[in-house]
């Protein structure tokens, strides 16, 4: 069987693995005070030309996400984000774990618009009883999104502007950073996206890395004593060098960049394929997660050679995705196109 389920069924790339066996006996200081995460935090903030950037390298999304806004909310303040958020479906209730209530709204795509977030923002104080509510406090966004979507310059920078002028964080997820910046139609930068966003973090764990998110807080305010919630957190890791080590690698001679074009291009090839066969899809994503939505015989026909995730049902038809990584063969991608074009 071939698996196009997720892009995080697989370690490494093999620079990384090399490393951490060339460098496994050395002695470092603990906690992310080692030389490796100083290189790294050196090289991300000159990527988005941000030296005062502050960068924290934690293990996993889930962590960093409820490690960062617990630390930015006041008790009672709230996180907007869309109804298919990660946050909201998929992390079973951290957020909310932590005493924040997530505030959804309704998104087709994915995505949320600067509009939605202003109304809701000033309905919320248009209220007299605003004091007795959840105050909204944070914005939540993913690039790409759940549905593999993208948010242009043009929108970042409008929600940037909505939640600057009512006093709001915009903290971006970048679980799959890498793949929406490999994106043909992407317009953003890492530049960008860190003079836009207050925080984001740099997807590792899905984007080449054993695991790893690198966590950059740009806006000051949210900058104070968050290595006390790290550490209160569970997020704090004592061999933090395992972490530094890996974006040191990442962010070396643009390893980031190339190995998440492969999973941009060979998801071009899948795209295309299903189109060329009149395959229509659940939402038009550009990124390395495809959702077309198969007939029960198309589903079986791709069940017997091949792994993919099961996203839902429409009008007796099965919407599935099919997930590129850095890792995905060519060839695999290839068999894949020729089952595609069998059906």
């Amino acid at each position: 069987m071939i698996r196009f389920e997720s892009d995080y069924t697989q370690g490494a790339v093999p620079e990384i693995i090399e490393r951490l066996a060339a460098t496994n006996m050395e002695m470092t200081p603990g906690y992310g005070e080692d030389e490796y995460c100083g290189r790294a935090r050196e090289k991300i903030r000159k990527e988005i030309n941000m030296p005062d950037a502050d960068v924290h390298f934690l293990v996993g999304g889930t962590q960093t996400n409820l490690t960062f806004i617990s630390a930015v909310l006041r008790p009672y303040q709230s996180v907007i984000c869309a109804d298919t958020g990660h946050i909201n479906v998929h992390e079973t209730g951290a957020i909310e774990a932590c005493g924040h209530k997530i505030i959804t709204l309704p998104s087709d795509d994915g995505k949320i618009t600067a509009g939605q977030v202003a109304f809701l923002n000033d309905s919320h104080y248009a209220d007299p009883t605003f004091e007795h509510m959840t105050q909204p406090g944070l914005v939540y966004i993913s690039f790409p999104t759940e549905s593999g979507t993208l948010y242009s310059k043009k929108e970042l920078a409008e929600l940037s502007a909505v939640c600057r002028e009512r006093g709001l964080i915009l903290y971006l997820d970048g679980a799959r950073l890498g793949y929406g910046l490999a994106a043909e139609e992407n317009d953003l930068s890492l530049s960008d996206i860190s003079q836009l966003c207050d925080a984001f973090y740099i997807g590792g764990t899905k984007v080449g890395a054993l695991f790893g998110e690198a966590l950059v807080v740009t806006e000051d305010s949210c900058k104070k004593d968050l290595r006390y919630m790290m550490k209160q957190k569970g997020a704090m890791l004592a061999k933090g060098r395992l972490l530094g080590l890996q974006f040191d690698t990442l962010f070396t001679d643009g390893l980031y960049y190339r190995i998440s074009e492969n999973a941009a291009s060979l998801a071009d090839k899948i795209r295309n394929a299903f189109k060329r066969k009149g395959i229509e899809f659940f939402c038009n994503s550009p990124t390395n997660q495809q959702f077309p939505i198969l007939t029960k015989e198309q589903y079986d026909l791709l069940r017997k050679d091949f792994v993919f995730c099961d996203w839902g049902t429409t009008q007796n038809k099965h919407i599935v995705r099919f997930c590129t990584s850095w890792a995905t063969k060519p060839e695999d991608a290839e068999k894949l196109v020729e089952a595609i074009n069998r059906l």
